[in-house]
């Protein structure tokens, strides 16, 4: 795992570098994605995602970065949907280019990420989704702490069908049970 890995705040600059990086990894990405609008691809369509990350981030629904290593951007990580009132809670997503894959980097985006959660937003839980094939994806999150609770039958469409996911969550371990 590398000694540092640097998360941080999307910013409009970094739709060009998320362009490259999804049409080098299109065909990697997409078993794990859903059927994508070819505009998503785009520059105006990653300025578009970008725009709406810091509108959900200014409304207070979550947060999104970018995973950068030695310097560019390698990957996105986002904290969605947060719930308040009872619940204080959201989902989590994250990828990682292909060509940085394998070298812990998602392990420790993903612990950046909890705790934003956790610290800056205050929430209670984590809850995150993978393929139930998606092993690697799988101990991204075993590593921080994630615990699978369940499956969810046709759960989300991926690569243009329903599919089953198997569900995760992290519970701030600084709460008093």
């Amino acid at each position: 795992m590398p000694a540092t890995v640097v998360t941080r705040p999307i910013e409009l600059d970094d739709a060009p570098a998320l362009v490259d990086l999804l049409r080098v990894d299109r065909a990697f990405l997409a078993p794990w994605d859903p059927i994508r609008d070819e505009s998503f691809f785009s520059l105006d369509g990653q300025r578009e995602a970008v725009r709406d990350a810091l509108a959900m981030q200014r409304d207070g629904l979550g947060r999104v970065h970018v995973i950068v290593d030695e310097g560019s951007v390698v990957g996105r990580i986002a904290l969605t949907g947060v719930v308040r009132g009872a619940l204080q809670s959201c989902a989590l997503s994250y990828w990682v280019a292909s060509a940085h894959n394998g070298r812990g980097l998602a392990t420790a985006a993903v612990g950046e990420l909890l705790d934003v959660a956790f610290r800056d937003l205050g929430l209670h839980r984590v809850q995150a989704e993978t393929l139930l094939h998606n092993v690697a994806s799988q101990r991204v999150l075993a590593r921080n702490g994630f615990v699978r609770y369940g499956t969810a039958p046709q759960y989300l469409r991926i690569a243009g069908r329903w599919q089953d996911h198997a569900m995760f969550q992290a519970l701030d371990p600084a709460v008093d049970r």
